[in-house]
């Protein structure tokens, strides 16, 4: 998932800076009244950064409540006591969930004030300093992301040992056996 998410968080990165790049050169040939399509690019680039970026962050909404279910699971089916590693997936969880949500909110706050000042109901550079915040928002939070995926991976990993531990302490075969005979590769 850290490898997705790395991608992912790239690609995103890129097509907020590029939104903003395009938004700026829109301004400086004043592309809101003169009629000129680079208004409409910066629009749609930036409505689906804006979609994108709330793409990227549920999916690691998804991502910390599917696995830390799956790690909780796993302890109350192999007896694993709670700490540490079912307690560090939830820490993980309520430690990424805040950043997400602020890096989902302040692009909705820089699209509805671009709206705004679409309609000259807003100065620009209202929309101007927003959308600089979601850049440097979500560059923040993709680090956060990406750090606590990657530990959280870590637990993932860890669990898959003790359970094949625990496994081979009751005589039966490790998870990678099981699934390759399942398969039918063994």
């Amino acid at each position: 998932m850290s490898r997705i998410l790395a991608r992912l968080a790239a690609f995103n990165c890129l097509v907020l800076l590029l939104a903003f790049a395009v938004g700026w050169l829109s301004k400086a040939r004043d592309g809101l009244t003169s009629g000129g399509d680079l208004f409409m690019i910066h629009f749609y680039l930036g409505l689906f950064a804006v979609l994108l970026t709330l793409a990227t962050h549920c999916l690691i909404f998804i991502y910390f409540l599917g696995t830390g279910r799956w790690v909780k699971e796993v302890a109350i089916a192999y007896r694993l006591p709670d700490a540490p590693l079912p307690r560090l997936t939830r820490d993980l969880k309520r430690r990424t969930f805040p950043v997400a949500l602020v890096a989902m909110l302040v692009p909705i706050a820089a699209a509805a004030a671009g709206a705004a000042a679409q309609r000259r109901e807003w100065s620009w550079t209202i929309h101007a300093g927003l959308a600089f915040a979601t850049l440097v928002v979500n560059l923040w939070a993709f680090i956060v992301e990406y750090r606590n995926v990657s530990i959280n991976a870590g637990i993932i990993d860890e669990v898959m040992r003790e359970v094949d531990r625990i496994r081979a302490e009751h005589g039966l075969e490790s998870n990678a056996q099981a699934l390759q005979r399942e398969q039918g590769q063994v």
